[in-house]
């Protein structure tokens, strides 16, 4: 058997559809509404462990646990911030590739940044991910497992401020979604199927990014699952988001934008323009000036909202965030065109929150 970072995992009750559920524990010599049960247990009362679901036969148990619910993912690294109410997690695989989820509890709402690759093929220059490569892609479970241990988290009360669920899922971690886009599509499908037979979140409280690889942008709006869409732009300019971006190579500007023009068309979702806001970089008025004509000329162009995030800088790099006066000159001259915008809350920077950061520091020990 292969060992290390690539080798597939396991396969797990989270990587199976419903029928293939019914058919698992058929072959296993169990009637078929057994699957229901089971999953019942498993997405709707947040056990997570089959020895212990007693209205299932003892018999079968164990070998169920085996077979259907292998331990994908081991915390190695849990780091706290904002009282208690921002939860860093470090996974280490079943191949001992790391990867990280974030939970942030906000007054009205809880938002879980979740990891779809560990590492990331990308390279682009200032994100900490990228500058580790491309070990794998994740499974599904592996990916909705990160989801189902923030919602048990929640639901013990191990987050400050009482029981509560999941409501939102950002797929902003670790990884190009787009690159593992048939199992981060099976994931936010099972995300949002309906208990039991998945967690039941809202199709729109998910946000699936991307730096641009526009074929799966156009394929994502013909699903028909109104997520989110979030574009990574970080550049208006072709010159700079060569550097920035190297997949811009590729897909230029226009394409990008064109491909998420077209999405907000097919669903009617507002895209989120993602733009990391780098000193001295990428912060000038000029290039805010740049950008806001670009959305504007693709017509209706309030289906457009730019979100700026202050970069989380990693140790040793060059890229560092912009200045406070240069950030709110930036935010002015958008606002001054009518283009929607905000700034990121910020929060986990005392806890490596940079994107990969606190995996690249696990990895290197």
């Amino acid at each position: 058997m292969s060992t290390g970072p690539g080798r597939r995992p396991p396969r797990h009750w989270m990587d199976l559809g419903v029928q293939e559920r019914r058919d698992a524990v058929v072959a296993m010599g169990m009637p078929a509404y057994r699957a229901r049960q089971i999953s019942t247990h498993w997405f709707s009362r947040l056990e997570d462990d089959p020895r212990s679901w007693s209205d299932l036969p003892a018999a079968h148990r164990e070998e169920m646990a085996l077979r259907l619910f292998p331990r994908l993912l081991e915390p190695i690294g849990e780091y706290r911030a904002d009282a208690g109410q921002t939860l860093k997690t470090a996974w280490r695989l079943h191949d001992g590739a790391i990867v990280e989820s974030v939970l942030m509890r906000y007054p009205h709402r809880v938002t879980m940044c979740i990891s779809s690759e560990a590492g990331c093929a990308m390279n682009c220059p200032f994100c900490a991910t990228g500058q580790g490569g491309l070990q794998r892609n994740l499974s599904t479970a592996e990916i909705v497992g990160q989801v189902l241990d923030g919602a048990r988290r929640l639901a013990t009360g191990q987050i400050p401020g009482g029981p509560a669920r999941v409501s939102n899922v950002v797929f902003m971690g670790m990884g190009e979604p787009m690159a593992n886009f048939k199992a981060v599509l099976a994931a936010v499908r099972e995300l949002t199927c309906p208990e039991p037979d998945g967690l039941g979140i809202s199709a729109r409280g998910l946000t699936v990014s991307t730096i641009g690889m526009v074929p799966r942008v156009d394929e994502l709006a013909q699903t028909g699952i109104p997520v989110t869409l979030a574009v990574s732009l970080h550049a208006p300019d072709d010159e700079l988001r060569n550097e920035l971006v190297p997949l811009n190579q590729h897909f230029d500007i226009d394409a990008v934008l064109d491909a998420a023009w077209n999405y907000a068309n097919v669903t009617r979702r507002r895209v989120s323009i993602e733009y990391a806001l780098i000193k001295d970089i990428n912060d000038q008025t000029w290039r805010a000036d740049l950008l806001a004509r670009r959305l504007k000329a693709r017509g209706d162009w309030g289906w457009f909202h730019v979100n700026l995030i202050p970069l989380n800088p990693t140790p040793g790099s060059k890229w560092t965030a912009s200045r406070r006066e240069d950030e709110q000159n930036f935010i002015l001259h958008l606002e001054r065109h009518g283009v929607p915008v905000t700034l990121r809350d910020t929060r986990g920077r005392e806890i490596d929150g940079a994107c990969g950061q606190l995996a690249a520091n696990l990895g290197s020990r």
